[in-house]
């Protein structure tokens, strides 16, 4: 089957496009999710309209694949490996070796955090521990906090948080150097510093921060946390397959008013564009591309 639209990823704007495209009801829409992202990991948005108690990523993809799938949309469990410009079409194929061929395709394929393998994290991530000061800065309002990163990429982040709270410690987990400079400004500012690694995190049953346990053995109570280390991986791998220039970060520039790359029907949405990196803007990214993505089709079926 010839697609309309290939949708690379299933995360917030994958799937928020979907949704888009299916309003439509006029298109043929394939998404094609690894099962797993950014919006897996955050178990607490709290910027959305409508949650101020919070939601999870997991819901948000579970309920929104659910509505795109009552519109139309197909989705399948895999992961792309290739794609292609075919003609006048793109073909993408996937890890278990199924070949699919669509009119356009959407990238949505997001980024993964960088962050080390510390006991306990994992368990409070995306409940306590957080990644995104502009989503959960808000958290950390006068609390103790702890955030752990690495070198100067860690030091710029905790100057943010510390306008939230007077009560933060930056943890130089990898130990990487600061220029004395910012070490001063650190100081001045009131955050205090460590420069060793951090060996466990410890959470409570219902996943709150309790405290982090240093290398030295010493134990700093802490009621939420944030992580900060630099080699994020943006997964831009595809984009580069069918041509698309990247930024020398990797992350894909797109046409502000339609999200459409440099390469002719190949939109990109989400966390692999420049942007700031909310799942809101994610949602706002997606539906940008899809209205596009949906001009792009009528002009394809019109002339067919």
């Amino acid at each position: 089957m010839l697609y309309d639209c290939i949708i690379i990823g299933g995360g917030i704007a994958g799937t928020q496009a979907a949704i888009q495209l299916g309003r439509y009801s006029t298109h043929r829409i394939l998404v094609i999710d690894a099962g797993h992202g950014r919006s897996s990991i955050c178990h607490t948005y709290h910027n959305i309209i409508g949650w101020p108690e919070g939601v999870t990523g997991e819901h948000l993809r579970k309920v929104g694949q659910e509505q795109a799938e009552s519109l139309g949309a197909e989705y399948i469990q895999d992961t792309v490996m290739e794609a292609a410009r075919d003609g006048e079409r793109f073909v993408v194929t996937t890890g278990t070796g199924k070949r699919f061929s669509a009119h356009t395709i959407l990238l949505a394929t997001g980024m993964l955090d960088r962050y080390p393998d510390i006991p306990g994290l994992q368990h409070a991530l995306g409940y306590s521990v957080y990644i995104c000061p502009d989503c959960d800065g808000y958290e950390i309002i006068d609390r103790k906090t702890v955030l752990i990163g690495s070198g100067e990429h860690a030091s710029g982040m905790a100057v943010l948080l510390a306008e939230r709270t007077p009560h933060l410690t930056y943890v130089n987990h990898d130990r990487e150097p600061i220029e004395d400079r910012l070490l001063k400004h650190l100081q001045k500012i009131g955050v205090d510093y460590e420069e060793q690694r951090v060996t466990e995190v410890r959470a409570d049953e219902h996943r709150e921060l309790q405290a982090i346990v240093l290398e030295d053995g010493r134990v700093l109570e802490a009621e939420r946390g944030f992580i900060a280390f630099s080699g994020k991986h943006v997964r831009t791998e595809l984009a580069e397959q069918l041509g698309v220039t990247l930024e020398s970060n990797r992350h894909v520039k797109t046409d502000p008013r339609t999200k459409m790359t440099d390469v002719e029907g190949v939109w990109a949405a989400g966390d692999i564009g420049l942007h700031s990196e909310l799942s809101t803007i994610a949602m706002g990214e997606g539906t940008q591309a899809a209205i596009w993505i949906h001009k792009k089709l009528r002009k394809i079926h019109k002339s067919e």
